[in-house]
């Protein structure tokens, strides 16, 4: 079996990567929105084909004196090559089964979850939960929390309770919850129960809901 993209790299390793790849991007589309060959980049940048062809492959990382040359030829600031990495480094990735372990709270009541996503851009309050909950769960109705919760239902049934009515849930299922009603499970019909977990929260309010 393959390995991922970029298995045994250190983070540094990791993060010279994006780079390349950044400045790569930046390159063979200033390249070809001025309709120049590799060769014609070569010649005007004073530099030889081979090294234009590794850097817009992202085959190798250039030095800044490098990209200053390559930014004379095609007319283009220093800091365009790097336009876009802010997004290409944000990008959250968590393979199967290594997702964080997380207290929530849930998690009192025997409610085990997995972080498996979580934007840092300081901006979006997304998180996703893969929430497990075992014969020894409780079943606990009075999550509240500010924004919404997306629930997909994986494993097991249970009954889940919003506001006052009760919804029976099987796998496959899925209910869209507005955090601000109490919601919550109220019994588990067959053990254990593992669901999708996806919410939007106002961070700034405090967190109680299930996810």
């Amino acid at each position: 079996m393959p390995e991922p993209p970029m298995a045994g790299l250190d983070d540094d390793d990791i993060l010279e990567a994006e780079v390349a790849r950044t400045i790569g991007r930046r390159l063979r589309d200033e390249r070809y929105r001025l309709g120049l060959t590799l060769q014609g980049v070569a010649d005007s940048s004073g530099l030889s084909l081979g090294m234009v062809s590794k850097i817009e492959n992202a085959q190798t990382s250039p030095s800044l004196r490098t990209l200053a040359r390559l930014g004379q030829a095609l007319e283009m600031p220093l800091a365009e090559f790097f336009r876009g990495f802010e997004i290409a480094r944000d990008l959250s990735l968590v393979r199967n089964g290594q997702g964080i372990e997380v207290v929530r709270p849930g998690t009192r009541h025997g409610y085990r979850y997995e972080l498996l996503a979580s934007p840092t851009d300081g901006e979006t309050n997304l998180q996703a939960f893969l929430v497990t909950i075992t014969e020894q769960g409780e079943a606990f109705t009075r999550f509240q929390h500010s924004g919404s919760e997306f629930i997909y239902m994986l494993t097991g049934r249970m009954t889940y309770r919003f506001g006052d009515e009760d919804r029976a849930l099987w796998p496959g299922d899925s209910m869209y919850v507005p955090g601000t009603v109490q919601h919550g499970p109220a019994s588990f019909d067959d053990p254990p129960v593992q669901l999708l977990s996806i919410s939007i929260e106002d961070h700034t309010a405090g967190q109680g809901g299930m996810s």
